[in-house]
């Protein structure tokens, strides 16, 4: 017989370390391209050289006799796949269905996978194959003015517009009419992508690096006509994937090379082919226009975004979306566009869209009160709506203006001159910025399993996605409450398309999507404990799904939202810019563990610095390809760039969510770029619209006393 577990101290809002951690230093935790299997052939993905035409041919002879060499695929000789179905996030990108025809849609395109009994054979193989194309014009080149533009609906509809726009600009007292840009940026997570394929029994196993394993387990089930129960797909540790981990090219050769083959493919990607490959972020072009009264209340706002796709698949950069939750107005327009050029596809990427819409929208909202001769965040509390400023909807919580007090409060800001280009520091001038913060925070359907073991520990199958934010160790903790046990007692089974459906890891829902099922089997499990049940050998385990509880959640705004802060030195002589300190504020709902949380937040706010100062692609006109396709050409924020950053949060749960999470994901990038941006003007005086505010850009710029 056995009792029920006793009520303890909460073990989530505490700080632990990651419970695969120890794993992870020692080397004892394996990665998608580490694991060992026997007679495993390593596959070469062959790229194209061109940026728009037709593949005429593949000299095929001698790279076939060169040694350890056991296949060449391509369009002529690869399996066929199905490409037509809409999967769990939509269409699917025909960049995933490889080899299916000789058109070549942009510069990195794969067409041939060279597969050999190493990895340095295949390598050699590859970059030995011929492969003869019949070129065409390409245009790469992503400008504002382009006569094909065109809006797309995505997670919302492409065009929202109330009120009359022209008539409220023409009252205004003060506009803001100005244009902001964005360049093309990429993930770069440390770990590689990598996939290894075998068949098992009449099973297809894909051993993977991604963000959800039932995700790609059925989207290469309706690739490759296959029953979604003979696929199964395992990703057990992940070293980052920011979005772009999802189907890509390498898993799906790898598929097709161990189907003809019979024996174990891998292919690993390199960091010059994840340029082209594993998706990245649309450079974007985004004209805002602000109307408001002389004391600031804004009467119109106009938000329009352009970004760039493919000509095979679109996926639009929704920059004009975030300006539908932050701010109100009596004419409020946003248009999302976009237009088809020869590159690759893009994707979600960290914050997508909020990243760049933020940094162009909280630009104008800081030239808005400049123009009113208004503080900063006065101007922000003072249009801070109290329902959607588009839905009409209520918020289910919306603290962003309780983050900007605390934020001043810590920052120092009161003693702040808001006159720019009067501090100095011997040789740099210096100046302080602020930006709002806010991302969605929403769920999605998942299942759990939790099983009471006879030797009185628990154990948790849900099929999370550990990309490094410390999701297995989360979940730890919120089964450990759940159950009213210590998270010791408690063992978490994760990255496992066997364990059941659940939601990826993206989008800032994924703990919160997990925690939900994982506490509500945890939860009965206790109950039926409770009742003094016997625990068998085998264990009791109770099952959840969250689906119906997710969809009869009420219409609300459901957010997170934060207070970024930035204090900049700029050297006039060269151009330089030091980011000296930054400081966010978030109302993110309940935080799970600390430790992890803030490492969350100060990695968003790190990559908002690399944003707002280093990162940018720029493609070859002439090839269509990048200059630098690596991390010496596409420069990062290094050590030396990134200053003290400290990120805090207020209390903030979500009342709608069992545990209060809203998530953190991506919020700490949000605003970021933003508040640098406008701490490089309070500083010279100069305001700079186009990233990465670059030492060249400020010379030409100039310093304006």
């Amino acid at each position: 017989m056995t009792t029920a577990p006793t009520a303890r101290e909460n073990a989530v809002g505490t700080a632990h370390t990651r419970v695969e951690g120890r794993d992870k230093v020692t080397g004892a935790a394996r990665y998608a391209g580490e694991i060992p299997f026997a007679d495993l052939a390593h596959g070469w993905l062959v790229l194209s050289t061109v940026a728009r035409g037709r593949v005429r041919s593949i000299d095929t002879a001698d790279v076939l006799a060169m040694p350890g060499v056991v296949a060449v695929l391509h369009h002529g000789n690869a399996p066929r796949v199905e490409t037509g179905y809409v999967g769990l996030l939509g269409v699917p990108d025909p960049t995933a269905a490889v080899f299916q025809h000789d058109r070549v849609p942009h510069t990195g395109w794969p067409v041939a996978l060279v597969v050999a009994d190493t990895s340095e054979r295949a390598r050699e193989a590859a970059e030995a194959l011929v492969v003869h194309y019949e070129q065409e014009p390409h245009d790469v080149d992503f400008t504002g003015e382009h006569p094909d533009a065109y809006p797309v609906d995505s997670h919302g509809p492409a065009v929202v517009e109330k009120g009359d726009l022209e008539a409220e600009l023409a009252a205004s007292a003060v506009v803001v009419d100005a244009e902001y840009t964005t360049p093309e940026e990429h993930h770069n997570p440390m770990e590689p992508h990598a996939a290894t394929a075998r068949w098992d029994g009449g099973r297809l196993e894909l051993v993977d690096s991604n963000q959800g394993t039932f995700w790609v387990a059925s989207e290469l089930a309706k690739m490759f006509s296959l029953d979604p129960a003979s696929v199964r797909v395992r990703s057990e540790h992940v070293g980052g994937g920011f979005g772009s981990k999802g189907v890509r090219a390498h898993q799906v050769a790898a598929v097709m090379a161990a189907t003809e083959l019979h024996r174990p493919v891998r292919v690993v990607m390199t960091r010059r082919q994840m340029f082209s490959l594993a998706g990245y972020r649309s450079p974007t072009r985004q004209r805002l226009r602000l109307g408001a009264d002389a004391d600031g209340r804004l009467r119109a706002l106009e938000h329009r975004s352009l970004s760039a796709t493919s000509t095979v698949h679109e996926f639009i950069e929704s920059a004009a979306g975030p300006a539908r939750t932050m701010y109100g107005a009596d004419a409020h327009h946003t248009a999302n566009r976009l237009v088809r050029l020869d590159v690759p596809t893009p994707t979600w990427m960290r914050a997508p869209g909020e990243a760049p819409g933020s940094f162009a929208l909280e630009s104008a909202i800081d030239e808005l009160a400049e123009k009113c001769g208004l503080d900063p965040i006065e101007l922000r509390a003072r249009n801070d709506p109290t329902t959607g400023p588009v839905s009409g909807l209520p918020f289910s919580g919306r603290n962003l203006i309780a983050c900007f007090r605390e934020g001043a409060r810590r920052f120092g800001w009161a003693d702040r001159d808001p006159r720019p280009g009067l501090r100095r520091d011997g040789r740099w001038l210096l100046g302080t910025g602020t930006a709002a913060a806010s991302f969605p925070a929403g769920a999605g359907p998942s299942t759990a399993a939790v099983t009471a073991e006879a030797d009185g520990t628990f154990t948790v199958r849900v099929n999370a996605a550990d990309i490094g934010t410390g999701a297995r160790t989360a979940m730890t903790l919120v089964a450990a409450d759940a159950l009213r046990t210590a998270p010791e007692q408690v063992r978490v089974r994760i990255g496992d398309s066997d364990l059941g459906p659940a939601f990826i890891a993206g989008g800032s829902m994924g703990t919160r999507s997990w925690s939900w099922a994982v506490t509500i089997a945890a939860e009965e499990l206790r109950e039926r404990l409770g009742l003094g049940a016997d625990i068998p050998p085998e264990g009791i385990t109770v099952r959840s799904d969250t689906t119906e509880a997710i969809g009869a959640l009420a219409q609300k705004e459901r957010h997170s939202f934060g207070a970024q802060f930035a204090e900049v030195a700029v050297d006039p002589a060269t151009g330089e810019v030091r980011v000296r300190r930054m400081l966010g504020i978030f109302a993110a709902g309940r935080i799970v563990n600390p430790l992890t949380a803030r490492n969350q937040f100060v990695g968003g706010m790190t990559w908002g610095i690399s944003m707002a100062l280093h990162e940018e692609a720029v493609r070859d006109r002439a090839l269509g390809g990048h200059y630098g396709a690596d991390l010496a050409g596409y420069h990062v924020a290094a050590h030396a760039d990134v200053p003290p950053i400290e990120a805090d949060w207020i209390d903030d749960p979500d009342p709608d969510d069992p545990v209060g999470i809203k998530g953190i994901g991506e919020i700490g990038i949000v605003g970021a770029a933003a508040a640098v941006a406008n701490a490089v003007w309070h500083a010279t005086g100069v305001r700079h619209r186009d990233l990465p505010i670059r030492p060249d850009r400020v010379l030409m710029a100039g310093v304006h006393a």
